[in-house]
């Protein structure tokens, strides 16, 4: 079981102080988050793909491969890489360059995104964001995997003879999940691959979550990926932790109030009662969260959202102090006493090269010489046979 956190990436007033963060400044405080959940000794660092103001992360995998350095054991990760307004040919690039970097200590998760004027600034329409998800991603899947690839879809150009590079660390794909709230095509989508499926599991009650995750294990099962016990799924939460119970709902009181996706509607003791969110001490946080095993069964990662609405770093680090030392090592003892030994493990890149190669050593491609164009040839790696058709240049 891995626990973590993840982050939107907003940039919010905060209500109590009335300071509104810089983006260099709110940069420079998901940093210092991101080493701190190393630090106390969670296991992944998540954070979301946005293209518009208040956020900040436009280029996760810049950010990702900063963190990377600055950490030795954290897996990082995206809380969403929008695989219907990127191209998955740079998609397949950038990630493996950080999967590279990270020394395979990392993943990504795909996700439509929702804000709809960011479609035609990449040229696409929001309308056809579930055709565009199943179509990019079949290419991606195929660009990690295939040395060489041949491909015509409904939303780019065609590609012919077409070498994604670097090629996947060991030539193992980064881990894939595929996060959605409400969309059951999502869920067969993970499932058809034989990859993650992330609920975001925040906003709604427990219940709707579980219909998704429920389908996404059949339909697991039904391609031949193993039994639904092997799915491997991952829940989203927002935790607000302090020492007694009546502080924690005094202190993020005026944060949920004006929180741009909460305030103004249901009161915090209502919200806390009607979803996943968690607010307490450290305690009720614990059984909160072993609720979603009680209604899921095993799951293999836990990220919490401690950073948003414009809660100030000094008190994310605290949040960060409390999961590290009270909350997180005793769902870790509790978890692993109630899963069942058929249940798949957490996804990590020494799982994945095991299940590929065994005992045998890993491949590390190394291409044929350069004729000049880069585009000539009949395979681009030494230990490849495939016969490649490329464009005429004439």
């Amino acid at each position: 079981m891995q626990f973590g956190i993840f982050s939107v990436s907003d940039i919010t007033r905060d209500p109590v102080s009335g300071a509104t963060p810089s983006e260099a400044e709110r940069i420079e405080a998901i940093v210092q988050i991101a080493r701190k959940t190393e630090e106390v000794g969670l296991d992944v660092f998540a954070i979301g793909e946005h293209h518009n103001p208040p956020f900040f992360s436009s280029s996760p995998t810049t950010l990702l491969s900063h963190i990377a350095a600055l950490t030795e054991r954290l897996i990082v990760t995206t809380s969403t890489t929008l695989i219907t307004t990127n191209d998955p040919v740079r998609i397949a690039e950038e990630y493996a360059m950080l999967q590279h970097l990270s020394k395979g200590r990392m993943d990504l998760m795909l996700g439509r995104g929702n804000t709809a004027p960011v479609y035609p600034w990449f040229g696409q329409d929001i309308r056809k964001g579930l055709p565009l998800a199943l179509d990019n991603y079949n290419l991606l899947h195929r660009l990690w995997r295939e040395d060489v690839v041949d491909w015509e879809g409904q939303f780019r150009t065609p590609l012919q003879g077409f070498t994604s590079t670097p090629r996947p660390l060991d030539d193992v794909p980064p881990f894939v999940w595929h996060g959605s709230i409400r969309t059951p095509e999502i869920a067969e989508q993970a499932a058809f691959y034989g990859n993650g499926f992330f609920a975001n599991h925040i906003f709604w009650p427990t219940s709707h979550s579980l219909r998704l995750i429920e389908f996404y294990r059949q339909r697991f099962e039904h391609y031949g990926h193993g039994t639904k016990k092997q799915a491997v799924v991952g829940l989203g939460g927002h935790a607000y932790i302090a020492k007694r119970s009546q502080d924690a709902y005094k202190e993020f009181r005026p944060y949920f109030d004006e929180a741009p996706v909460y305030g103004h509607g249901p009161s915090l003791e209502d919200f806390s009662t009607m979803t996943p969110l968690s607010v307490g001490s450290p305690q009720e946080v614990i059984e909160k969260t072993l609720t979603f095993h009680d209604a899921f069964g095993d799951y293999q990662r836990q990220l919490f959202l401690i950073d948003h609405a414009g809660l100030p770093l000094k008190t994310v680090l605290n949040q960060l102090d409390l999961l590290g030392e009270e909350v997180v090592p005793v769902l870790r003892k509790e978890l692993e006493s109630r899963r069942d030994p058929e249940s798949a493990a957490a996804p990590t890149h020494a799982g994945l090269v095991e299940a590929k190669y065994g005992d045998r050593p890993a491949r590390q491609p190394r291409p044929n010489a350069n004729r000049g164009d880069n585009v000539t040839g009949a395979s681009p790696y030494q230990d490849s046979d495939v016969e490649a058709e490329y464009p005429s240049l004439g």
